[in-house]
C-alpha cells in the first residue's frame, strides 16, 4: 500500500507452497483479509515470492492473465519480488541451499530473467519493479584464497540479466532492477563487501560490457548499471553484522548506488556475561531458536570490538564459553513488533533507526516486511498467520506515521 514514505508490503515468502497453484491459493486466502484490516478501500501492494517451478507455471498459458485480473478485482498490485530462494523454502531443510543455484549458475540467470519478464507484465504504470536476489553465492562453498574467479563469473552472469533489463526498458518503458541482498556468510556478507564488489567488479566489467553491447558512452553505461543493479537493504542482516546504518547509507549515496528496497526485519541479540557461569540463561534462551530448517548465523562481538562469525547457531553454542565474547547477534527473522523474547532482545531499534533515516531523507520507494520464520518459531510466540502479518504491518505504519 502507498504511504507518505513509500510503498509498503510484506514478502509472501512467509506463505508455504512451491507451485503456482499453492502460491495463488495462499494469496487468495490471505490478501483480501489483510487488505481489509490494514488498507480498507485502498490498493494493496504485494511482495511476490515465486519459486522456480511457480515462475514457470505462472508464465504458461493464461495463468498470468488470470492473475492480473485477480489483482485488479482485489485492488492489489505487485511492485517487488523475492528472487532469492529458488527452490523449496518451507517444511524442508533449507540451510545453505537457499543460495542454490548461485550466481555462478545459468539456472539462476534464467530464473531471474523469467521473474523480470513476469514483473514487467504485472507492473502498474508509473511504477518501477525490483527483484531481490542472492549475494552471489555462499561463502563456504569456495576456496577463500581464490575468490576472484568466483566474483568475475558471478558478475558476468549478472551482466547477462542487466542486458535483458535494459532491453525490457527500451522496448516497454518498464524499469526493473535486481536488488542484491547482502547476508552474513554470503559471498557479499555485509555492506562493505557489497560496496567493494560493486566498485571493483561490477562497474569496471559492466561499463565495458554495456558500452560494447549498446554502443553508449561510459557515463551512459554507468547510469544503466546503477539504474538496474541496486541494493536490497535487509535490516536484520545489517544489524547482525553490527553495521552503522547511517554511515553505510551515506556511503552508498556518495557512490550513487541506489537501494531497491528496505526489507524490514529483526534479528535476535543478547549481551554475554564476562563470567562464563552467568551465561547459561542466555544460552538456554538461544537454544529455543536453534532449529533445523534455516541458517541462523551468529556474529559475536569481543570485548575489544572485534567480530567473530559462526556459520550457524550450533557452531556458536559449541563456543559458548569463549571468554572474549560480550554479545551475540543471530540471523533469525523474528516478529518485528516484539521488543524482547524473555532474556533475549530483538534488533527492533535498528528498524527504527533505518526508517528514521529514510523518512528524513528517502533512499528508496519500496518497503517490504520480511518475517518468514512463523512455522519454526517457538510455539509460545506463534500467532495465526494473518494476525501476525496484520500486526507487523500495523506496527510499521504506526512507526512511519510518527515521521509524517
Amino acid at each position: 500500500m502507498e504511504t507518505p514514505h513509500g510503498h509498503l508490503t510484506y514478502c509472501t515468502n512467509i506463505l508455504p507452497g512451491e507451485t503456482w497453484a499453492d502460491h495463488f491459493a495462499r494469496l487468495r486466502e490471505y490478501i483480501p483479509v489483510i487488505r481489509q484490516e490494514v488498507a480498507p478501500g485502498k490498493a494493496f501492494g504485494i511482495g511476490l515470492r515465486l519459486s522456480d517451478v511457480a515462475s514457470r507455471e505462472l508464465a504458461a498459458g493464461t495463468n498470468l492473465a488470470d492473475f492480473r485480473q485477480w489483482l485488479t478485482e482485489n485492488k492489489a498490485y505487485v511492485f517487488t519480488m523475492n528472487g532469492f530462494p529458488y527452490g523449496s523454502f518451507h517444511r524442508t531443510k533449507v540451510k545453505d541451499y537457499v543460495h542454490a543455484p548461485d550466481w555462478l549458475s545459468r539456472d539462476r540467470v534464467q530464473y531471474t530473467i523469467r521473474l523480470a519478464g513476469i514483473l514487467s507484465e504485472l507492473l502498474s504504470a508509473g511504477m518501477e519493479g525490483g527483484i531481490s536476489t542472492s549475494p552471489l553465492s555462499y561463502r563456504f562453498w569456495h576456496n577463500q584464497q581464490h575468490l576472484e574467479p568466483v566474483f568475475r563469473q558471478a558478475t558476468r552472469n549478472i551482466l547477462d540479466v542487466l542486458d535483458m533489463l535494459i532491453q525490457i526498458r527500451q522496448s516497454t518503458g518498464k524499469l526493473i532492477h535486481i536488488d542484491i541482498e547482502p547476508e552474513p556468510d554470503g559471498l557479499l556478507g555485509d555492506g562493505t563487501e557489497f560496496l567493494n564488489w560493486y566498485l571493483d567488479y561490477l562497474l569496471p566489467e559492466g561499463i565495458s560490457f554495456v558500452c560494447q553491447k549498446f554502443g553508449c558512452t561510459k557515463e551512459e553505461a554507468e547510469s544503466h548499471i546503477k539504474t538496474h543493479i541496486q541494493l536490497c537493504y535487509d535490516v536484520c542482516h545489517f544489524a547482525v553484522c553490527y553495521e552503522d546504518h547511517a554511515a553505510m547509507i551515506k556511503k552508498f549515496r556518495s557512490h550513487g548506488i541506489r537501494t531497491g528496497k528496505i526489507q524490514i526485519s529483526a534479528a535476535l541479540k543478547a549481551g554475554m556475561a564476562a563470567d562464563i557461569a552467568d551465561r547459561e540463561p542466555v544460552l538456554d534462551a538461544f537454544r529455543q531458536f536453534n532449529e533445523s530448517t534455516y541458517l541462523h548465523q551468529v556474529v559475536a562481538k569481543y570485548a575489544n570490538g572485534e567480530l567473530k562469525r559462526y556459520a550457524d547457531m550450533p557452531d556458536a553454542l559449541a563456543d559458548a564459553d569463549n571468554p572474549q565474547v560480550r554479545e551475540w547477534r543471530a540471523h533469525y527473522h523474528v516478529p518485528i513488533f516484539i521488543e524482547n523474547y524473555g532474556i533475549l532482545d530483538a534488533t527492533r531499534q535498528d528498524i527504527e533507526k533505518v526508517l528514521q533515516i529514510h523518512c528524513a531523507n528517502p533512499f528508496t520507494r519500496y518497503l517490504e516486511i520480511e518475517t518468514y520464520t512463523w512455522e519454526v518459531l517457538p510455539q509460545d510466540i506463534r500467532l495465526p498467520l494473518a494476525d501476525s502479518i496484520i500486526r507487523e504491518m500495523q506496527w510499521v505504519t504506526g512507526l512511519l506515521a510518527t515521521h509524517d
